[in-house]
């Protein structure tokens, strides 16, 4: 499986490199945003990405990834020394899957990393060619293929993180159904990486943005949580 760093401090690099590699992954590095983006980054299972960098951020990085459907399935941890709610929820709002703070503990980042790539494995099961065509969810114009983790609106391409698919495939599994954060953070994050209640909100608001129209059958339940009515 391989992993793409991507900071401009050389050293980090480096020893992210040399500790992911003793986990069996396969790590490249790259100092740049620019760099990396030379890079065939569709080949990735995971990246990296340091948020201050030269030129271009890793924000802006994440956004061109997020809004290319080639590559917008990767998950992205972000790492960075800036601090505070407010930096936590951009990188969400953009389409991180977790968010580091520096100084780096490795023990955090290699269980960080592991969570991802157990969340990525566990939502993409293997199937046969002869059931393929049965794991699909339809609900009028929207149409979710849990085999090729797509979903498709009103015909078109929608272009999903992995948590906006998770979490649109558990409501259309269970509409008409009150789930509380905590009951969207049990079955949609990765179980060992803390989650906030701000987190849950942020990620349902982008849900129903993605969403267009369709976004309204997302209610809220004050004092509850959420549920898709249809």
């Amino acid at each position: 499986m391989k992993i793409l760093v991507v900071d401009d401090e050389q050293d980090i690099c480096e020893i992210l490199q040399y500790n992911l590699e003793t986990e069996g992954f396969e790590v490249m590095t790259a100092n740049s945003a620019e760099e990396a983006l030379e890079l065939p980054l569709q080949d990735y299972s995971l990246i990296l990405l340091d948020v201050m960098m030269g030129e271009m951020s890793g924000f802006q990085m994440a956004r061109r990834l997020k809004d290319d459907p080639a590559t917008a399935h990767i998950p992205i941890i972000f790492i960075t020394a800036l601090d505070g709610e407010d930096n936590l929820v951009k990188g969400l709002n953009i389409g991180a899957d977790d968010y580091i703070a520096k100084p780096l503990s490795m023990k955090e980042v290699k269980a960080r990393v592991r969570a991802v790539i157990r969340r990525t494995a566990q939502s993409h099961p293997q199937h046969s060619d002869s059931t393929a065509h049965d794991n699909r969810i339809h609900y009028e114009g929207i149409v979710i293929d849990l085999n090729a983790k797509a979903v498709a609106l009103d015909g078109n391409e929608l272009v999903c993180t992995k948590l906006e698919f998770e979490l649109l495939s558990f409501f259309l599994q269970h509409p008409d159904k009150v789930f509380s954060r905590e009951d969207l953070i049990k079955n949609c994050w990765p179980h060992d990486v803390l989650v906030l209640d701000r987190t849950v909100d942020v990620n349902i608001t982008r849900l129903r943005k993605k969403l267009g129209h369709y976004g309204k059958h997302i209610k809220t339940r004050v004092g509850y949580g959420y549920c898709f009515e249809k």
